[in-house]
């Protein structure tokens, strides 16, 4: 397995369950308390449930175009901007929507157009602070890129539950269902 199919498909799966909960949130809380649910956090100190949307997105493409080699594209800096100053402009769910579902556009039709990533490639991996991780593709792919956009896909999930949005284990694995053995699904 080459490391864009790896994480090509991850992104996308969790991306569109990201989607999914929003969408349910929306359907439980309609009109304005869906949109307030953007500023909601876990704790005072953490980022707002739009920041960790716009953070899952950043993750998704900065780990699709460090694959690839490439330079961040600008898009990327706007979702980080956007992100750590969502607290004062949390934005609507439609926007947040459209932003998962442009990550997930942008994710695809890189994958598609990724070669196979050499595992072993260094990745000097330098964060705004100024912490600079030396990596090989691999090892970013298994220790950053993954773990970073889980944490902020499964805080949004957290913030939700939070806020009282009615979500489960099964909402977080609904793509593991179509693996499901056919008549192995327990009677309700």
């Amino acid at each position: 397995m080459t490391l864009p199919d790896l994480l090509a498909p991850t992104y996308v799966q969790m991306l569109r369950a990201l989607s999914f909960w929003l969408d349910k949130a929306q359907a439980q809380m309609p009109g304005e308390a869906a949109d307030a649910l953007l500023a909601a956090r876990l704790a005072p100190d953490m980022f707002p449930l739009s920041t960790q949307v716009r953070f899952a997105c950043v993750q998704a493409r900065e780990g699709m175009h460090r694959l690839r080699g490439e330079a961040f594209p600008p898009a990327i800096t706007e979702l980080l901007d956007e992100g750590r100053h969502a607290g004062d402009h949390p934005g609507t769910m439609a926007q947040a929507q459209a932003r998962i579902a442009d990550t997930i556009a942008t994710v695809e039709s890189l994958a598609a157009a990724t070669p196979d990533a050499d595992p072993d490639r260094a990745i000097a991996h330098d964060l705004p602070i100024g912490l600079i991780f030396d990596l090989t593709a691999q090892q970013y792919a298994r220790d950053w890129a993954l773990p970073q956009f889980y944490f902020h896909v499964m805080t949004a999930y957290a913030i939700l539950r939070q806020q009282g949005v009615d979500l489960g284990k099964a909402d977080y694995v609904a793509h593991m269902f179509a693996y499901l053995r056919p008549g192995t699904m327990p009677a309700a």
